[in-house]
């Protein structure tokens, strides 16, 4: 970046045309990934209130806390089940044939979950999404990485996890203007967008000649990535996964019901709930956007560790300043930017570190298994937050305890190797 400012040039100088494509397509698949995740957190309220709903009458908010905290959970396993089954098949098979499953599965189930009778229907067709979703992850890290110029690999996975953000944005819009229409079901029908990617991916993306040359080579092991030098970035990976997953599913994801339980909006029609949750939405994307865009700079100029341990710093302070004090719609409004930019913010360096921890043959296997190992331990905390709140009253005093989990993160980086200015192992 500062050679690109002395010489007056922009870091974009220089990137090929095929270059971008590749971006846009796995963007493109990520943007949907996260509105699929997105539009389950909007509709978790009101599916759970009409799919429990019974003849003693609807269901209490501590049900719909405990169920949508057991299927926040099933969701995260299937997503880690998910990304390690297809990081290793991503690393055998080609990291294009990958994408085209992938994106296929999670479009088709998330349209399926509109037909969902039972909250355990819906249980069932998130896990299946989630297969799909946790798959696309890891085969898009590593396509954008092997195909991008070594000193512009950061800023393109900053580009990347931009994604996430616009996902949110997209959950949001649909939320605004078909959800007063068709209700929750119609937002799930909206899921089934993401199969059109799959027929970009179909006709324009090769797979990278790193991966051609390296499968030419005898396949490795999934067990390598235990072993050696690359132990420890395995561990340490999964590690700080498993802490941003953790602190996202166990508060963040929940702000729609924190913001449906606010004293000021009680008593309101579901229309301007709606309406109040998408802007709610908005807001934290809005400041999430900063966060996915300003790591992979601030990586190539502090080191990897220091941007990490910044946002685990960050997260700790926002969650409870932002669930915790405010009492009014406004005031949440205004922290939920700050935290989205350091909560969601996070999530920009996996698809800038984990690469970088792994050669060629084992890219997507190990990226895969440390973002998605991270998700299977993380993956109680959607159950966690829901028990908290049935012990401490309110979302906001669970999402606050759940905070505490970044400080775990800064251990983690005690022990993390830095990549920074390191060329990506063959």
């Amino acid at each position: 970046m500062r050679e690109a400012l002395v010489s007056g040039q922009p870091w974009r100088q220089g990137v090929t045309r095929y270059q971008w494509l590749v971006l846009f397509v796995a963007w493109l698949g990520w943007v949907f990934d996260a509105m699929d995740a997105t539009i389950y957190a909007i509709v978790l309220h009101p599916a759970l209130h009409d799919l429990l709903h019974s003849a003693s009458g609807p269901p209490t908010p501590e049900q719909i806390g405990w169920y949508g905290g057991i299927i926040f959970s099933i969701f995260l396993i299937g997503w880690a089940i998910g990304g390690i089954t297809f990081g290793i098949l991503a690393d055998r098979f080609g990291r294009t044939k990958v994408l085209i499953a992938t994106i296929i599965i999670y479009a088709v189930f998330t349209g399926a979950a509109a037909l969902s009778e039972t909250w355990w229907h819906l249980a069932i067709y998130r896990f299946l999404t989630a297969l799909g979703i946790g798959g696309e992850w890891a085969a898009g890290a590593a396509i954008v990485a092997e195909t991008w110029p070594e000193e512009k690999r950061a800023k393109a996975a900053g580009v990347l996890q931009s994604a996430w953000a616009v996902g949110f944005f997209l959950a949001a819009t649909f939320n605004l203007t078909l959800k007063e229409t068709y209700g929750w079901r119609g937002l799930f029908f909206v899921g089934i967008l993401p199969a059109f990617v799959a027929l970009l991916v179909r006709w324009w993306v090769k797979e990278p000649e790193r991966w051609t040359h390296a499968h030419e080579q005898e396949s490795i092991p999934l067990s390598a990535i235990f072993e050696g030098n690359l132990r420890r970035g395995t561990l340490v990976g999964s590690g700080l996964a498993f802490v941003a997953v953790f602190g996202l599913w166990g508060s963040t994801n929940w702000a729609p019901t924190l913001i449906r339980e606010l004293p000021d909006l009680k008593g309101q029609d579901p229309a301007t709930l709606t309406k109040y949750v998408s802007y709610a939405i908005m807001a934290l994307n809005a400041g999430a956007i900063f966060g996915y865009l300003g790591f992979g700079p601030l990586a190539d100029r502090f080191g990897r560790r220091p941007v990490f341990a910044f946002m685990c710093v960050g997260s700790f302070v926002m969650l409870p300043i932002t669930f915790l004090i405010p009492t009014s719609y406004s005031a949440v409004l205004m922290l939920l930017p700050i935290l989205g930019f350091f909560n969601n913010g996070i999530f920009s360096g996996f698809p800038i570190y984990l690469p970088e921890l792994y050669p060629t043959r084992l890219r997507a296997t190990g990226a895969g298994f440390c973002f998605n190992a991270g998700r299977i331990l993380a993956s109680a905390s959607p159950f966690l937050t829901g028990w908290l709140v049935t012990t401490l009253g309110t979302f906001g005093r669970a999402a606050s305890t759940v905070a505490l989990i970044y400080l775990a993160g800064l251990v983690v980086l005690f022990f993390a190797p830095e990549t920074k200015g390191k060329p990506l192992p063959d």
